[in-house]
C-alpha cells in the first residue's frame, strides 16, 4: 500500500475506533452492575488507545518526525526503563494474585490485565529499541557524518 493509502486507511480506522468508544459509553449509561459497566468501559479505553496509536501512524506520514536530541533521549530512556520495570512488577504481582483467586469472574479479569501488562511491557521494550537506540543522534555522530565520513571532509573538493 502507498503512504497515501496507509494514511487514508489509518484515518478511517481512527473514526471507527472513536465510534466504538462512543457506542460503549452509550451502552452502559443505564447499567448499574459495576462489573459489566467497568469492563465495557475498559474495552472502550482500549479502543481509545487504538485511536491514539493510529493517529500516531498518521502523524508519521503527515507531521515532522525530527530525530530525538541526545539530552532528551536520555531522559526518555530513563522514563521508559522505569515504565518497563513497573510493568514487569505489575505482571509479577498479578500472577501472584492469580494463584489465590478462586472466583471465575475475578480470574477472567486478572488474566486480561496480565495479558495487557505483558503487551505493554513488550511494546515499551520495542519502543526503547526502535526509538531510543535507533534515533538518537549524538552530536559526535553528526560531526562524524559531516567530517569523518564525508568524502571531502566537509569542504568542497577536500582539504
Amino acid at each position: 500500500m502507498s503512504q497515501i493509502a496507509n494514511v487514508a486507511f489509518f484515518r478511517k480506522q481512527v473514526l471507527l475506533e472513536n465510534k466504538i468508544v462512543k457506542a460503549a459509553k452509550e451502552s452502559v449509561k443505564e447499567i448499574n452492575n459495576a462489573l459489566v459497566h467497568e469492563l465495557i468501559l475498559g474495552v472502550a479505553l482500549d479502543s481509545k488507545k487504538h485511536s491514539m496509536m493510529l493517529s500516531a501512524l498518521v502523524g508519521k506520514y503527515t507531521k515532522p518526525t525530527p530525530l530525538l536530541a541526545e539530552n532528551l533521549t536520555e531522559k526518555l530512556r530513563k522514563k521508559i526503563d522505569e515504565h518497563i520495570r513497573l510493568e514487569q512488577e505489575a505482571v509479577d504481582t498479578y500472577r501472584e494474585l492469580l494463584k489465590r483467586i478462586e472466583d471465575d469472574s475475578e480470574r477472567i479479569v486478572i488474566n486480561a490485565i496480565i495479558h495487557d501488562e505483558i503487551e505493554h511491557h513488550e511494546l515499551l521494550k520495542r519502543i526503547h529499541k526502535m526509538i531510543i537506540e535507533k534515533e538518537t543522534l549524538a552530536e559526535k555522530d553528526l560531526w562524524d557524518m559531516i567530517w569523518k565520513d564525508s568524502q571531502f571532509h566537509g569542504s568542497p573538493g577536500g582539504g
